[in-house]
């Protein structure tokens, strides 16, 4: 009999149990995305390689926040649920259910709904997985591998956290109903709420929050100064800061607003305004954290797609395209594939001296110098404290000059031209040079036109190069070190791996953190929709328009949605400032980022007023 007056419930709120399911199944569906990247050691030592460390640190720490934004939202939805059915209940047992029997009910209830979204979401998150993987991977130009949407260990993950999750829950929903008395159950919604009102310390709140929320700007901003700390001077700040803004500050404005006679009694102005003084007072935890998570999504999608900038710095920091050690046949195939701008030649002999500290001396005539005019990339650090290179020209002078640093550079630059990047360079005349007893040796020096565009047929060459090299029998016996590891080409891959990955990491871990946050904002918001009905049902009854009502549902849940984005968006400008150490412009191309939330955020906002107002405004009303 319980089970079918429990599907009856069920039934008669179908729309608003069917936007519970939703989000739960959508919840671990994104949990799933994520965790099908931070999981997959495959796939993250294949395509971030040299960076796997620092990498499992990254997907750790993006977990740890996964998982707890995962809890809150679990805990609001589950919020939900009771809010809905806690009055059934109540019901129930006044017709003399027992509660032993409401108590499985509810556990049962709670138990199965979390496990059919959980599964679900499950097979609609390996689904959206590979969709959103392989259209980044298109889109963004990234270099992933061994990636594929279906990965075992996740799944697990996933059905071992949510199943664990919503037992939690159900344990809960279970002891509150059974600790409640009936009449507490029937009147819940109707119980007063206490609101703190000491004007005094509302406004040293409000001056410590700015003041905090100022500091930690500043602690972001001066990262060349206070280096590392400045995470946690910035993330202390804002933190406490945010919190005493949302709990006075804000509230402080509406309390200015209510005291505008000509604002307050504009429609239904005064009721919007008391509803959001109410609001702020009980929402002041939940919108600290949205603001905050906010952050955290703007900024990982910010800061991911910035990432890709960093292949930029990677053929900045080489000034030739391409080194070609011997020309073969294969080689010389394999070159006309290559858009070449210019070639330029250096002449060498290597002369073995192994009674030297360093064994190898590379000897060079000045003439190579002076008529040749070869460059390197010099680096050095801007006044923002990031790496920057210049274009400089090797001359005979500073190469001969053993003392300075300049010299010292330009030696090493040169010999990391040749094969031999350990050895000792020495410039001399054209007739010292002719005297040498050994082999004359060159090296081909390109520069392309489009490396990007002609980036895979480079890298070939480079390959082939080397390989061809390396198999020589006299280089093997000298002990020559051949290797990639100074080519541009080896640069630009590896530096382009790191970069993609952080970039693929950043845009899930951010859309992730909105869909969650944005979700958890909204079960909050309808949660209290019950509670809400009779002060709707008394201006109805008093002849508010429809329109009017609608219209301050409207206004106060966008006030409740768009005071954390701002902040969020704030300390994202602000935060920002951080990553310059890394990143030549942190703030290239905000905008995707910025847009991308902005019209899913939203969204969240359209869909939450609209199932606000069904709960509240019902038919029966009209």
């Amino acid at each position: 009999m319980l089970w079918k007056l429990s599907l009856t419930g069920i039934k008669s709120r179908f729309k608003d149990y069917l936007v519970l399911f939703s989000g739960l199944t959508f919840a671990s569906a994104i949990f799933y995305m994520f965790m099908s990247i931070a999981t997959n050691s495959t796939f993250l030592k294949g395509s971030i390689a040299i960076a796997f460390k620092i990498t499992q640190l990254v997907f750790g720490f993006g977990i740890a926040l996964l998982a707890i934004i995962t809890f809150v939202y679990i805990v609001y939805a589950n919020s939900f649920l009771l809010s809905m059915r806690q009055k059934d209940y109540g019901m129930y047992m006044m017709l003399g259910a027992r509660t032993s029997k409401i108590g499985a009910l509810i556990f049962l209830e709670t138990l199965v709904v979390g496990l059919f979204a959980t599964i679900l979401g499950t097979a609609i998150g390996i689904g959206l997985t590979q969709l959103v993987s392989q259209l980044l991977i298109n889109q963004l130009g990234l270099q992933i591998h061994k990636f594929i949407g279906f990965y075992i260990p996740a799944l697990l993950w996933t059905l071992v956290f949510f199943a664990a999750l919503f037992f939690l829950a159900a344990l809960w929903n279970r002891h509150k109903l059974v600790k409640s008395n009936v009449i507490d159950l029937l009147h819940e919604n109707q119980k007063p709420v206490k609101l703190r009102h000491n004007p005094v310390w509302k406004f040293i709140e409000a001056i410590l929050g700015l003041g905090l929320l100022a500091v930690g700007y500043w602690a972001m901003a001066n990262y060349k100064v206070l280096l590392t700390n400045s995470i946690g001077i910035g993330f202390f700040t804002i933190v406490i800061g945010s919190y005493f803004v949302f709990d006075s500050f804000f509230t402080a404005i509406v309390n200015l607003l209510r005291k505008n006679k000509n604002f307050e009694y504009k429609k239904l102005h005064s009721f919007t305004l008391g509803q959001l003084k109410f609001r702020l007072g009980d929402y002041t935890r939940i919108l600290s954290i949205v603001s905050l998570l906010f952050a955290l999504a703007l900024g990982a999608i910010t800061v991911g797609l910035n990432f890709n900038n960093m292949t930029e710095q990677a053929l900045e920091s080489t000034y030739y395209d391409a080194v070609l050690y011997q020309e073969s046949p294969s080689v010389k195939k394999q070159l006309k594939k290559v858009s070449v701008k210019s070639e330029t030649t250096l002449d060498y002999k290597l002369v073995e001296n192994k009674k030297e500290k360093i064994p190898q001396i590379l000897y060079i005539p000045e003439n190579e110098i002076t008529d040749k005019k070869l460059k390197f990339q010099h680096f050095y650090m801007d006044k923002n404290g990031q790496q920057s290179y210049s274009t400089k020209t090797f001359n005979v002078k500073d190469l001969k000059d053993e003392n300075s640093d300049r010299g010292h550079e330009m030696r090493y630059q040169l010999a990391s031209l040749t094969p031999y990047p350990d050895a000792q360079v020495k410039v001399v005349s054209q007739d010292q040079y002719n005297q040498l007893k050994a082999k004359n040796q060159y090296v081909k020096l390109l520069l392309v036109n489009n490396f990007r565009s002609n980036f895979a047929n480079i890298e070939k060459l480079q390959k082939m190069s080397v390989k061809q090299m390396v198999g020589q029998p006299e280089v093997e016996s000298k002990s020559i070190e051949v290797s990639l590891t100074n080519s541009k080409s080896a640069s630009y891959r590896f530096i382009s791996s790191i970069a993609s990955g952080f970039e693929f990491m950043g845009f899930f871990l951010g859309l992730a953190f909105l869909a969650m946050l944005a979700s958890t904002l909204m079960f909050k918001v309808l949660s209290g929709a019950n509670s809400d009905k009779p002060r709707y049902n008394m201006l109805w009854k008093m002849g508010a328009r429809k329109s009017l009502l609608k219209s301050s549902i409207a206004k106060e849940i966008g006030v409740l949605f768009a005071l954390p984005a701002v902040l969020g968006v704030i300390d994202v400008l602000f935060g920002l400032q951080f990553f310059k150490s890394i990143l030549k412009n942190p703030y290239d191309k905000i905008w995707i980022p910025f847009a991308i939330f902005g019209v899913l955020y939203v969204i969240y906002y359209i869909l939450t007023v609209v199932l606000y107002q069904g709960i509240v405004l019902k038919k029966e009303n009209n």
